[in-house]
């Protein structure tokens, strides 16, 4: 028995490959998608077990999006380098809905903001802090990552929040951070770096519209996924 089963050892009615030429991508089940990423499996693993066997831990083919290439190399059939091929893929599906998001003209509302943020914070493992560079009319100038954190804080300091606004000629600011847990409740931390950032726009005369922290619909108490400081009357 030869050492890995390859695509083209599955007889050809349940081969990937050959429903892909047939009918398309559309046509194939997750688990025949992951197959064709993967390729071949491991002695006594075909690909399409072992493709099945990672949607099945996974939950879902969209949680894959939150995998490390640490996790998929649990898995029998899966090295490093098709770990790191799977985390690829995820990467570049982040970014194409990044780009598909960057013709919103205008950020207005809380629920825009996280929708429009959606494609850069879910997954992620640890906090980061944005700055978003408005016009006068609410559009978007720049989005600037201020800071990336550790799993358990991001630390932010006004100058870095209002640096990238006064270069891009903001005349107002959205800050955006996650939280990995996906409660976006607010720490005490949140809220005390909130008003650092208030008192500082009051200075520098660059107003901040709002403070909006990102979590996930699944885990927050109230089922919106994200936190508006000025909705809740903090700004």
């Amino acid at each position: 028995m030869p050492t890995h089963s390859k695509l083209m050892e599955i007889a050809e009615a349940e081969r990937p490959q050959e429903r892909l030429e047939r009918l398309g991508a559309s046509a194939l089940s997750d688990v025949e998608l992951i197959a064709m990423i993967l390729r071949s499996g491991s002695k006594g693993h075909n690909v399409l077990n072992v493709a099945g066997s990672l949607l099945n831990d996974a939950g879902s083919l969209s949680q894959l999006i939150h995998w490390s290439d640490g996790e998929f190399v649990k898995f029998k059939g899966i090295g490093k380098v098709k770990a790191l091929q799977l985390v690829v893929v995820i990467e570049i599906c982040r970014r194409i809905l990044a780009s598909e998001e960057e013709d919103i003209p205008i950020l207005d509302d809380p629920k825009r903001v996280f929708k429009y943020m959606r494609s850069r914070t879910i997954g992620l493992g640890v906090e980061k802090f944005w700055t978003l560079c408005l016009n006068r009319k609410n559009r978007l100038l720049r989005v600037c990552e201020a800071t990336s954190g550790t799993a358990s804080n991001s630390l932010v300091h006004p100058r870095e929040v209002f640096r990238e606004a006064i270069r891009f000629g903001a005349s107002a600011v959205i800050c955006v951070h996650n939280h990995p847990s996906g409660d976006p409740s607010p720490s005490a931390a949140d809220i005390k770096v909130t008003r650092q950032l208030r008192d500082a726009s009051n200075v520098l005369g660059i107003p901040i519209l709002d403070h909006v922290i990102a979590g996930s619909p699944k885990t927050d108490p109230s089922g919106l996924g994200w936190y508006s400081f000025q909705d809740s009357g903090m700004l």
